[in-house]
């Protein structure tokens, strides 16, 4: 009954990798990505053709993409992990939240760091002014998904899910925190008690080991 997680250091893996732990099911990491050649970046070529991380393999062969997919999938797999709210408003705008993150802010990150996919214009300066406005436009992302989801003290409630296990790793990347402790201090301090809940900490103290 073992998953399989296909991941790499300091990638939204980090989030899956949290909540499984969470459930207490039984995975095995295979680290992969799809900017590194490798063994394992091989066999996740295999489970998912686009070579996403992160890919979860269930125990019963199928393959399941989409960080907020995942999630949800081991939320409802996995009630009594908590990783989903019981209520079902609060578990609602827990999978709102998800979801945004993941078509808003995940989105942009793609752009961000491959704004060549994105264009026919081969010149440089074309990718960095889409760079540099796509960045822009994420952390506006940021900032309506601040105001939006309120935190007491965590996303999820008392403790931290699977919203604050995504949030706190997709707002590591270009630049977010440093817009969010500028302009939204009060979200700022939630990701960072996110970050520093024993459930999250370990795992962080891999991907980010020069942040731990």
């Amino acid at each position: 009954m073992m998953h399989t997680l296909y991941g790499f250091e300091g990638s939204g893996s980090a989030a899956v990798e949290i909540a499984l732990r969470r459930c207490g099911a039984p995975f095995r990491i295979v680290r992969a990505a799809s900017w590194e050649p490798s063994p394992g970046l091989d066999q996740l070529a295999l489970v998912n053709p686009l070579k996403q991380i992160p890919t979860l393999q269930l125990p019963d062969g199928s393959v399941l993409s989409e960080s907020a997919a995942i999630l949800i999938h081991l939320g409802l797999a996995f009630p009594e992990s908590g990783l989903l709210p019981g209520d079902a408003s609060a578990r609602a705008q827990a999978i709102r939240g998800l979801v945004y993150i993941a078509a808003n802010c995940y989105a942009a990150i793609s752009i961000v760091d491959y704004p060549e996919r994105w264009t026919t214009d081969k010149a440089k300066a074309a990718h960095d002014h889409i760079r540099a406005g796509t960045r822009e436009r994420l952390h506006v992302h940021w900032s309506i998904f601040a105001d939006q989801f309120a935190a007491y003290p965590y996303l999820s409630g008392d403790t931290p899910g699977a919203l604050d296990y995504l949030a706190a790793v997709v707002s590591k990347w270009s630049g977010t925190r440093a817009h969010l402790k500028a302009t939204r201090p009060e979200f700022y301090a939630t990701l960072e008690r996110i970050e520093r809940h024993a459930a999250v900490a370990p795992v962080f103290a891999q991907h980010w080991p020069q942040t731990a």
